[in-house]
């Protein structure tokens, strides 16, 4: 049978089978403690691991927080959690959390997850990541759908992949969308296990899980309002006074009303007020004009006037500096005509990894953290597994990367054939 190079689907595969609804039909929303009661005795009943997967209202609320919580386990049952309804911390959701740690969690791209569960009291103790255990295996589409297709044979629609999910009541529809994400969970977590073992990359995998469990919180990113996209039209001192100004007048509202801030001013509506500097309602839509006016944006106009007048009329001691001190490397574009060493190295240890990484068949950024290797390149240690170790790399990572980067660290010459100078997304 004639495969395509990746080995994820036969080429002469028949297409896939649309799954258009779970096995036992769309469970009802549980809302209630009776309901949740019946589901968790079911589930208890059940064997092997929870499938479980999340839905936000990411765009749409401030918050992170769960509005939809999807489990399923075999014999289990599927069954469909509304968390909104329930007071936390709730004792049926501590009986839920018990419950799910006496077996593996497998859930899809847990990172994105694994916040707003913890935040509802649910703490998986073992986790399988279908979508890092497709990466680490050399599977180049790890998103649910494609896996779906290419490991199992069907195909999930995605029509409702980006809706408010703090609607309510939720469509039916929805609720189908939402139950199919777990639907063959269990059955591709198999499927990528086996993918795994058979090239000698479950161990891998295993400590990368455990090392996602692990991790601490982030601690709260400072000035954050630094992260406005669109900053780089930014010049003038003044100018970022009014973006930090703005910033945090439209995070004050979005936190209170539970609102996603774009909605209320978008970043690139921010950059435009910070460059203008308008003084009235006049210059404020005047300023906006261009970008499409939106009826929120004039409805908080006065808000975000007396923000950029307080901003204006602020000290210049007192404006934020344009670049302040940091512990971030200096931008990878000057390194070759400031640091030309540290670029040789870096230069070297690149082409190592990206060899490395197509030996082992995965992405170069999971086989190590790029930012790693950066800091690796300028500090120059002498114990580069220490190094490793002490920025957070697996131990798995470590055995395979740190011949290459300490011998990266003796060049003083770069390639000639060098990688990209720009910044690679992490």
């Amino acid at each position: 049978m004639e495969v395509d190079g990746d080995s994820e689907i036969s080429i002469d595969a028949p297409p896939a089978t649309p799954l258009l609804t779970p096995k036992g039909g769309t469970p009802a929303l549980i809302a209630t403690e009776l309901d949740l009661a019946n589901a968790l005795d079911l589930l208890s009943r059940g064997s092997g691991p929870f499938a479980i997967d999340a839905e936000r209202a990411s765009g749409y609320k401030y918050s992170q927080r769960a509005y939809l919580i999807q489990i399923k386990r075999t014999k289990g049952g599927l069954h469909l959690i509304d968390p909104i309804a329930f007071s936390h911390p709730h004792p049926l959701f501590a009986r839920l959390n018990e419950l799910i740690q006496s077996d593996e969690v497998i859930l899809h791209a847990s990172t994105q997850d694994l916040p707003c569960l913890r935040e509802i009291g649910l703490n998986p103790e073992r986790l399988f990541d279908t979508e890092l255990g497709g990466r680490l295996a050399g599977l180049s589409r790890v998103g649910l759908g494609p896996l779906i297709e290419t490991q199992l044979g069907f195909s999930l629609a995605k029509e409702h992949s980006a809706v408010d999910w703090s609607t309510r009541p939720l469509p039916h529809d929805w609720l189908t969308y939402a139950a199919l994400d777990v639907e063959l969970l269990i059955e591709l977590r198999e499927k990528i296990a086996q993918l795994l073992l058979e090239r000698k990359k479950l161990h891998w995998a295993e400590e990368e899980f455990a090392a996602i469990l692990a991790q601490l919180p982030s601690a709260p990113r400072k000035d954050p309002w630094r992260r406005t996209s669109g900053m780089h039209k930014i010049k003038k001192q003044h100018q970022l006074a009014i973006i930090e100004a703005l910033w945090k007048a439209r995070d004050e509202i979005a936190r209170e009303a539970d609102i996603a801030p774009g909605k209320l001013l978008t970043d690139n509506a921010i950059c435009e007020l910070a460059i203008g500097a308008p003084v009235d309602r006049k210059s404020f839509e005047k300023t906006l004009h261009p970008l499409g006016m939106r009826a929120r944006w004039l409805e908080n106009a006065p808000l975000w006037l007396s923000s950029i007048a307080l901003a204006v009329s602020t000290p210049e001691s007192a404006w934020p500096q344009l670049r302040p001190p940091s512990e971030a490397l200096p931008p990878i574009k000057i390194w070759r005509d400031k640091f030309p060493i540290k670029f040789a190295h870096l230069s070297h240890a690149r082409a190592g990894i990206d060899a490395l990484a197509e030996l082992n068949a995965l992405p170069p950024e999971n086989l190590i953290t790029p930012e790693f290797v950066r800091r690796i390149c300028w500090h120059e240690p002498k114990d580069v597994s220490l190094a490793l170790k002490d920025l957070g790399a697996r131990q798995w990572q470590i055995d395979i990367v740190s011949h290459t980067l300490s011998a990266a660290l003796v060049e003083r010459e770069p390639l000639a054939i060098c990688v990209d100078e720009e910044e690679p997304a992490l």
